[in-house]
């Protein structure tokens, strides 16, 4: 079910790995009507529990070179020696059917993505501090300790971009967070369906 009267909504949301991200996406687009998420292709292997098509579109680095070439991704990076990239198609087509889409990408897709789609709105989730952040990587377990490492350099980065986002929301409790973001996205739709009634 989608809503006709408003245009489609485009949500770029980002945050350092270990933030909850996609435990937030995951809850939004199971507690809204017409929004789904944005399914990333990634050359890396497969996690424990992971589905392809679900959780990622699992491709060989040649695929993926193959799509880059034929300007297939909305934004693509290389993180940690695999690729991570945005199907084109999968968004435009979403989109075309009237239903709000999230990115769950990172701050350098984000800002790709804001250019090629300057009416979307941008929400960063942070973590309560980077001592939060550092233990629940290591809860996770999927990463050797100089992944860890890394992944904690990279998140500094992102926090330190987290001012170009439209919203700002920290997750300390997870219900909360989810409700925030929630609240974003339908605010952003009741305007929506305003400006369009001005128009029409």
């Amino acid at each position: 079910m989608t809503d006709r009267k408003r245009d489609p909504l485009l949500i770029v949301l980002s945050a350092p790995s270990g933030s909850g991200k996609t435990t937030i996406v995951d809850r939004i687009i199971t507690s809204l009507v017409g929004i789904q998420r944005s399914v990333s292709y990634t050359t890396r292997e497969p996690r424990e529990g992971e589905k392809n098509g679900e959780d990622y579109v699992f491709v060989s680095k040649e695929e993926f070179e193959r799509m880059k070439e034929n300007d297939e991704f909305l934004e693509w990076e290389e993180n940690f020696t695999n690729y991570y990239g945005t199907g084109r198609k999968q968004v435009e087509d979403m989109l075309a059917d009237g239903l709000d889409v999230i990115l769950s990408i990172d701050v350098k897709g984000a800002r790709t993505a804001k250019k090629e789609f300057p009416e979307s709105i941008s929400v960063f989730i942070m973590p309560p501090s980077i001592e939060e952040l550092e233990n629940r990587l290591r809860r996770r377990k999927t990463e050797v300790e100089s992944q860890v490492a890394l992944r904690l350099r990279e998140s500094k980065q992102e926090v330190a971009a987290s001012d170009e986002y439209d919203f700002l929301v920290v997750n300390n409790k997870l219900d909360q967070a989810v409700e925030e973001v929630k609240q974003l996205i339908e605010k952003e739709r009741d305007d929506r369906k305003r400006i369009n009634k001005k128009a029409g």
